[in-house]
């Protein structure tokens, strides 16, 4: 039985499926063996259609289920005034065995628009052809004005592939909020187009800033092979993760692989495997980003922190194989927004391989201050990269470019097998930058980049500009890290073992907190403790502890 419904932002003389005006929440079936007719209220009594239970106006509490390892063509949408809240989200799932997959005919497979309180679970989302440069797998949009923040967003145990992007969730130019409380969990996208998941908002103020999203995390999510639009060259497109305009954020425990093959060749921006942007609070942890690639000659990376990030931190990463730089953290800008973040206890394995222009951990940027680089492991074996043929153009484990100031790096291991250690664009005083206690090792020759000049020991380096001295006394080393990664191949399962250090006894020590005036954490890359005050850690990302 059909119910004519008014007062429900339709047009005039749409029918929708009825729902009892009283009472709830419910629960709606839908199954291909059901009928439309049917009340949908029960799994005996199904409705048939995706289309059909689309027209039902939800309210809070209430659950559509659709029948799990079938397939429903067609989409869903929750408008304004439809799902629920915190307390009694509106859910869309699947039931029985497997999961549900949703698709589209040429748009997105679920879209949210200025409704918060929803929850998406266990079911897949296919596009077609067309899908793939329109629609999103799953589509969050608040376009109400005032900023009005959104809340509570759960998507969980969901696959989305064929879509211009996987998930998009978004605030538009004149909705200064988006969505807060959101947690995406468990998800997989990829063999998107422009990204697998991606947040953004409205154009960033410096002298006004403001963030769309806040209270955001994403664990366990899988972004891959999003390759990227080769037609799209004002903007960068292929990435896997991509967070822009949000504000306590954390993405935990998630892997971005073999995304931006395809993107534009001639592209002014280039993707990444994860990384943010006009963004604060922001923590990348315990993820791996790897075989990220760029069709043009810039980014490609692994991880970044991009124009106007603030108080935030890349910790407990892995990267490798990529593109671009295994970290980037930059700012085009010359807003003097880009400040005060962190890059701490990450691995860096063998990336820059198409772009020497890059390294393995890469900062500069215009007006960026207060940055802190300390206790990663960088490897960098260029050899017999087609680059390493021509003089000068090996990638370096460390590259530092003009525009910043109050940089400090510090106790890290920088190795490589030939190619320079460091590259510097500028011989850099130390009230601009500062570098003490790190590692500095080469299996080949040994050289280093200051400006204009090369230098081919560590106490010439250090006599000429000044750095890796502590109180009148040198610091650093060149010494052997012993470090697996220095000689293993680079493989489909390489992983940060590669780079544990395989001798403990023979690690060079850095620089304690004492001697450093700032805490360095709790744990290493592998959640081992650090040696409490006042003993010195051991350089680099792992403690050898890490190794017995």
């Amino acid at each position: 039985m059909l119910l004519l419904v008014t007062g429900c932002d339709v047009l005039p003389g749409v029918y929708r499926p009825a729902r009892p005006a009283t009472g709830g929440p419910y629960t709606f079936y839908v199954s291909p063996e059901g009928d439309d007719d049917n009340d949908g209220m029960s799994a005996e009594k199904p409705w048939r259609t995706l289309d059909h239970a689309n027209g039902a106006r939800f309210r809070p509490g209430d659950r559509l289920r659709l029948e799990g390892g079938e397939r429903f063509p067609g989409s869903l949408t929750l408008e304004e005034g439809e799902a629920g809240s915190a307390k009694k989200p509106v859910v869309i799932e699947s039931y029985g065995t497997g999961r549900a997959t949703i698709a589209p005919r040429g748009r997105s497979g679920i879209t949210v628009h200025d409704t918060g309180g929803v929850e998406i679970r266990n079911v897949a989302l296919v596009g077609d052809r067309t899908s793939l440069r329109e629609g999103a797998g799953i589509a969050f949009r608040n376009t109400l004005p005032g900023g009005r923040r959104l809340d509570h967003v759960r998507v969980t145990n969901v696959e989305a592939s064929g879509f211009q992007n996987g998930i998009s969730v978004g605030a538009e130019e004149d909705a200064a909020g988006g969505f807060s409380d959101v947690r995406i969990t468990d998800v997989s996208v990829h063999h998107n187009l422009e990204a697998g998941l991606v947040f953004y908002g409205p154009e960033f103020v410096a002298a006004h800033p403001a963030y769309a999203h806040e209270k955001l995390r994403i664990d366990r999510v899988k972004a891959y092979a999003n390759a990227g639009d080769p037609h799209n060259r004002a903007r960068n497109t292929g990435s896997g993760i991509a967070l822009g305009s949000v504000r306590d954020a954390t993405v935990v425990r998630s892997v971005a692989h073999d995304n931006g093959s395809a993107s534009a060749p001639d592209a002014e921006e280039g993707p990444e495997g994860i990384w943010a942007y006009d963004s604060t609070r922001v923590v990348l942890e315990n993820n791996r980003s790897y075989r990220n690639r760029t069709g043009s000659r810039v980014d490609g990376g692994g991880f970044g922190l991009d124009n106007n990030v603030s108080f935030s931190v890349m910790q407990y990463n892995l990267a490798y194989g990529n593109d671009g730089p295994g970290f980037l953290v930059y700012s085009g800008h010359p807003t003097g927004a880009h400040r005060n973040n962190i890059v701490r206890f990450n691995m860096s394995w063998d990336d820059a391989r198409k772009l020497p222009e890059y390294g393995g951990i890469v900062a500069y940027g215009t007006r960026m201050k207060n940055l802190d680089i300390y206790h990663n492991t960088v490897v960098m074996r260029t050899e017999e990269l087609p680059s390493a043929q021509v003089a000068g153009t090996r990638p370096p484990a460390l590259r530092l470019r003009d525009g910043m100031r109050d940089v400090r790096v510090h106790n890290n291991i920088f190795a490589t097998d030939g190619g320079p250690l460091v590259d510097a664009q500028s011989g850099y005083g130390i009230g601009t930058l500062r570098l003490q206690g790190n590692d500095y090792y080469s299996t080949g020759r040994w050289v280093l980049g200051w400006g204009s000049q090369r230098f081919t020991t560590l106490g010439g380096w250090r006599n000429a500009a000044g750095q890796e001295m502590l109180d009148g006394e040198p610091t650093g080393s060149n010494d052997d890290p012993c470090l697996n990664g220095l000689d293993a191949p680079l493989t489909d399962g390489a992983g940060a073992g590669h780079l544990v250090p395989r001798c403990a006894g023979a690690v060079p020590a850095g620089l304690g907190p004492q001697a450093l005036g700032f805490d360095l954490g709790p744990v290493d890359y592998f959640g081992n403790r650090l040696p409490g005050r006042p003993q010195a850690p051991a350089v680099g990302a792992a403690q050898p502890s890490a190794a017995d």
